[in-house]
């Protein structure tokens, strides 16, 4: 299969800033998940070491433990509303981007629509000027202007899988702090009754 750019060419000023804007977002979607995919597998790997930790009855936290990094300056002895706060701020940290994803998802194949649109009428408004419009002089206009359309499916594809991983790994990664501050508030609660 060959890729002819001569159709590029022939396409008209809308549709061209259409594929130029879905390939901006294209590549800002494969950065953001590659970015993000590294930093939520490497942390999940500390916050799953820390609550080994925790299990096996060190009752502190790891440096690497995001919730340790979040509580890091604070002098006052570490209260539940503390750890919820720095659970809520690690929370907040890891989701940067989700939106965009979620965004690109579900704009995507509208502004690919638009494009497409655009270029479909340019070209009947062209066709209508010359009445010889045969399926032979429709079907390549119309195939050209697909294009568009296309490629806001191609971009939204990989944004809206790429949130879901993510949104998953956020998960597994809420989950591991949501542990390690329960067996923290219990063990905790256990130090302050057997005084």
């Amino acid at each position: 299969m060959s890729l002819d750019f001569s159709l590029f060419s022939s396409l008209g000023l809308i549709p061209l800033i259409v594929l130029g804007w879905l390939s901006f977002y294209f590549i800002i979607v494969i950065w953001i998940f590659i970015y993000r995919y590294v930093s939520l597998t490497s942390h999940l790997g500390y916050e799953r070491e820390c609550l080994e930790s925790l299990l096996m009855g060190k009752m502190t936290l790891s440096s690497k433990s995001l919730l340790a990094n979040n509580l890091k300056n604070i002098d006052k002895k570490i209260t539940e509303t503390m750890l919820q706060y720095s659970l809520d701020k690690a929370i907040k940290e890891v989701t940067i981007g989700l939106t965009f994803l979620g965004i690109v998802a579900s704009t995507a194949p509208f502004i690919g629509l638009f494009g497409t649109v655009v270029e479909i009428l340019d070209a009947f408004s062209k066709l209508g000027v010359n009445s010889k419009a045969t399926l032979d002089v429709i079907a390549p206009v119309i195939s050209k202007a697909l294009i568009a359309t296309a490629a806001g499916i191609l971009t939204a594809i990989p944004a809206y899988s790429f949130n879901l991983v993510l949104k998953r790994k956020i998960f597994e990664l809420n989950t591991y702090l949501r542990l390690q501050i329960d067996l923290l508030i219990s063990s905790n609660e256990n130090h302050k009754s057997s005084e």
